[in-house]
């Protein structure tokens, strides 16, 4: 036997360790932060949630990462960029 088939889900009032869209279950979806506590049902009561998404921070603004972009020449990452052949004819 693995050690997945002895995995909980965590239940209400529990710490939210990753950031995500969680489902509790009577199929209610909900975003939940790192953490903050997993919220019981009203009616339910204690539930169990799963990850359904995680969230990543990507660039759906339309703008990419400023840490994605190619530095500048003389910024030491050009050089493995546009290598420079010693042999190469100027």
């Amino acid at each position: 036997m693995s050690g997945k088939d002895k995995d909980m889900p965590p239940v209400s009032r529990e710490k939210v360790e990753v950031d995500g869209v969680y489902t509790n279950e009577a199929g209610q979806e909900q975003y939940l932060e790192r953490g903050g506590m997993f919220p019981a049902d009203e009616v339910l009561g204690t539930t169990e949630w799963r990850l359904r998404e995680y969230d990543f921070d990507n660039h759906h603004d339309g703008r990419t990462d400023k840490r994605l972009v190619v530095k500048q020449e003389g910024h030491g990452k050009q050089d493995k960029l546009d290598p420079q052949y010693s042999n190469a004819e100027d």
